[in-house]
């Protein structure tokens, strides 16, 4: 495909994770995602699935001729997928034999379901003493809210994101992808592989509590210092920060959308001497600038929107201000700098984003997408009865 980089390509060296074991009981995004982020770096990731299959097999997008969505595709690539039945004798064996020497457990139900299932952090731990288990849930494992149906809009409804979404005076918005997801994601893979360091190190196996709540709570950056100490709530700037002044989106004279940020007072200082503000001691500090952002975002607006954007793009990037087209995925599968990067990549037929890091000793690649229902249960489990009947 002329837009799309194949997958990475294969390498003698060993991957960074080869050698860890991951069973992952997670469905949808958050949790299925952190256990994708360990696969892409050689984890060995089994995603078992009900007899219905992971939702996410039918969410969104599906292409002509196929039964599963690019979301599925996407977030359990490179897995092996078992199908299992927890509520029979016969699927709780065939799960424990996949626990038994296993260095990851991913799971994401409501607290408490998976000790009513028999297989409670205590008894894992038991059975498998190194064992990492990474439980991922709307708003933890306990406290007020912990049984509340936990989904990516409430968390960040009640993380205080979206309250900051949005033009002044308009309504909260919501981010339209699945934003919170894939923060939590990191997140859980991120705490993964520093218990996993533990582990290492002691031999003792240890439960992680990741939650959306607490994922988005964190990108929130210096407000609750700010709140906690001023009583400063910031409101809804549209694409604008209290801090940076100018920031935003700004339409050029032919309809073209840019964004430029002055996040340091150099390129801030080079901005307003491009527009002829320079001198002009309203805008000398990011303190002076954020007291007078109507005054400053109106003259920047004016300045853009009297110009094609080809020539806003050139002016900013000569003066080595940081600007950038708002691309769609069109542009993006059109722009050279993810083509030269590989940024976009296909997978036996399915194009996708690529590893998300380059490594330069044990890079992270694609094997496969996420693959059809049921395809690998009786070769995994088999290779679990070897290994266990090896231990008996």
């Amino acid at each position: 495909m002329d837009n799309a980089a194949s997958s990475t390509a294969a390498t003698s060296t060993r991957a960074a994770l080869e050698g860890i074991r991951v069973v992952e009981l997670a469905t949808v995004v958050a949790g299925p995602g952190a256990g994708r982020y360990l696969a892409d770096f050689g984890a060995e990731v089994i995603k078992v699935e009900g007899p219905g299959g992971d939702p996410t097999r039918r969410m969104g997008w599906i292409g002509p001729g196929e039964d599963d969505s690019y979301f599925w595709k996407l977030v359990n690539r490179n897995k092996q997928v078992v199908t299992l039945d927890l509520k029979t004798d016969e699927g709780k064996a065939s799960l424990w034999s996949l626990l038994q020497d296993a260095d990851v457990l991913i799971e994401n139900m409501r607290p408490g379901k998976l000790e009513a299932l028999g297989f409670g952090p205590d008894e894992l731990l038991r059975r498998n003493p190194k064992i990492v288990i990474l439980r991922v849930t709307g708003f933890g494992q306990d406290g007020p809210y912990a049984m509340h149906p936990g989904f990516a809009t409430i968390a960040e409804a009640m993380s205080g994101f979206s309250g900051l979404l949005g033009e002044a005076g308009g309504p909260p918005l919501l981010p339209p992808i699945a934003m919170t997801d894939e923060v939590t994601a990191l997140v859980g893979a991120f705490a993964t592989l520093t218990a996993l360091r533990h582990a290492e190190r002691t031999g003792e196996g240890q439960t992680i509590d990741v939650n959306l709540l607490t994922s988005m709570f964190q990108i929130m950056g210096p407000l609750p210092s700010a709140f906690a100490h001023m009583g400063y709530l910031q409101p809804r700037l549209g694409a604008g920060i209290p801090y940076t002044v100018p920031r935003g989106t700004y339409r050029c004279a032919d309809g073209v959308w840019v964004a430029i940020s002055s996040s340091s007072d150099s390129v801030a200082k080079r901005v307003l001497a491009l527009i002829g503000l320079g001198e002009d001691e309203r805008f000398s500090s990011f303190q002076a600038r954020s007291q007078n952002r109507e005054a400053l975002e109106t003259y920047v607006a004016e300045w853009v929107a009297a110009r094609p954007a080809e020539e806003v793009l050139r002016e900013f990037r000569r003066v080595d201000a940081a600007i950038a087209k708002v691309l769609d995925m069109k542009d993006i599968f059109a722009d050279e700098h993810f083509r030269a990067r590989g940024m976009i990549a296909e997978v036996d037929g399915v194009v996708m984003q690529d590893v998300v890091a380059r490594m330069s000793k044990t890079p992270g690649r694609l094997r496969h997408p996420g693959r059809k229902f049921d395809a690998d249960t009786k070769d995994v489990l088999s290779r679990a009865r070897v290994r266990e009947g090896s231990k008996a």
